[in-house]
């Protein structure tokens, strides 16, 4: 018999990882800091933001940094840090820690690479970062009911199947979030959380 998620938290019967979403505070509070760091000190945003021409001189740490500053500023800052909270915690309590930091910054990583090689090579943000855990998301709705035997809600599975077709078109029309969302999608798929419960790491 399959059971019906609640309609609170409709992943909730999906959750085997840590209940504390430690890790997602830690990289939000990091990205916190960055983006008031960059909004106190403007200048700074030229030292750290994605830039294909610096990158070519060799300045590879730009992919990394470029994860954690905002090119959209302020409104930047408050719109991925929410989204980051809310997709943040829910991966984590899905995937567990592991998982959560290998769709984050794999996703993230990913997107800033294409950026560089194709689609925006100057900018930065942590949103190809929380869509890639996006995208991961999606792959778990889509198998809930077969694998985990949960009925996620009618518009929630919809929504799931939706995710991919929107990325694969956010790509043709050359956004640079299709991508890292396509291979957290992908990655969702490898890195399923467990039938049979948490990794004991994951609980702490």
């Amino acid at each position: 018999m399959s059971v019906h998620a609640s309609a609170e938290n409709p992943f909730a019967s999906l959750g085997s990882g840590p209940r504390r979403p430690l890790l997602t505070a830690v990289v939000f509070g990091v990205t916190l800091v960055c983006g008031v760091a960059q909004l106190v000190h403007r200048p700074l945003y030229e030292q750290v933001a994605r830039d294909a021409g610096r990158i070519d001189d060799g300045q590879w740490y730009r992919l990394v940094t470029g994860m954690f500053f905002q090119d959209t500023w302020g409104w930047g800052l408050v719109s991925n840090l929410v989204w980051l909270a809310v997709f943040g915690v829910l991966a984590e309590r899905v995937f567990g820690r592991w998982r959560w930091l290998v769709l984050y910054f794999g996703c993230g990583l990913f997107g800033q690479l294409m950026s560089y090689l194709w689609l925006k090579p100057v900018g930065a943000g942590n949103s190809m970062c929380t869509v890639g855990l996006i995208g991961a998301l999606a792959a778990v709705a889509i198998v809930a009911r077969r694998r985990y035997r949960v009925v996620l809600p009618l518009r929630l599975r919809i929504t799931a199947y939706a995710v991919p077709v929107l990325a694969v078109l956010d790509t043709a029309l050359r956004d640079n979030h299709g991508l890292p969302c396509l291979l957290g999608f992908a990655l969702g798929f490898l890195l399923l959380p467990s039938k049979n419960g948490p990794d004991l790491s994951d609980r702490l």
